[in-house]
């Protein structure tokens, strides 16, 4: 049995081995998610360890600092290269998808189409007063994308939602304006009535065709 004093070394030993342990895997979490972020998800990971020990240990290294700088920034060019090419083939495929959806829904019983790209299906019909574009209105939605994804909703959240007409998407100002007060529609908006090229946040990609559906409770 080891002495209590030399025991006491040991577990300090463990304990000092151990917090490090923690300390460089978090230090790896960090720079692991740097580079996952960057697209280098194809790295040979022993490769990097051992460039980090040579450094650490002063080790001669087996590339020069120059030869290293060139080396990255070549590798990530091509990685951005790449990465621009899926994401221009992705936004295209979604700009095709949402422009055949359209057309097809367009050939649907009791969907109209209007000379600006935007379609509407009424879903019940109002008697109230029509909104101009530069009034605040009240109202309950949903928005959908083209596969059924529920975007964003006042109907979940429980509240209503209330803007000034002309402070919205494209396809929103045009097609509210064709309600009464107690009317509900259904939208289908091309991308050039929505968000564009660009699309919003993570939720609504580039070029994105979007349903909503809409009751408008109210013109302010």
């Amino acid at each position: 049995m080891l002495p209590l004093h030399d025991f006491i070394k040991v577990v300090i030993i463990k304990y000092k081995i151990k917090k490090m342990d923690k300390v460089s895997y978090a230090l790896g979490l960090g720079i692991g998610r740097q580079l996952a972020q960057m697209g280098a998800s194809d790295l040979n990971i022993d490769d990097f360890a051992a460039a980090i020990k040579d450094v650490i240990a002063g080790n001669e290294l087996k590339v020069s600092n120059r030869e290293a700088q060139t080396i990255v920034q070549d590798y990530f060019r091509k990685q951005e290269e790449k990465l621009n090419a899926e994401r221009a083939e992705k936004e295209k495929a979604a700009k095709a998808e949402g422009e055949k959806y359209l057309a097809e829904n367009a050939k649907k019983e009791g969907v109209v189409t209007l000379p600006s790209g935007l379609q509407y299906m009424v879903l019940k019909e109002g008697n109230g007063k029509k909104p101009k574009a530069t009034d605040k209105v009240k109202c309950h939605y949903e928005g959908f994308l083209i596969d059924g994804t529920v975007f964003d909703s006042s109907i979940q959240r429980g509240e209503p939602a209330v803007f000034p007409l002309n402070q919205v998407i494209a396809g929103w100002t045009e097609g509210l304006q064709l309600m009464q007060e107690g009317a509900k529609y259904r939208f289908f908006i091309p991308y050039i009535l929505g968000y564009g090229e660009g699309g919003a946040g993570a939720s609504i990609p580039p070029y994105a065709a979007l349903i909503f559906d809409v009751e408008l409770l109210e013109v302010l």
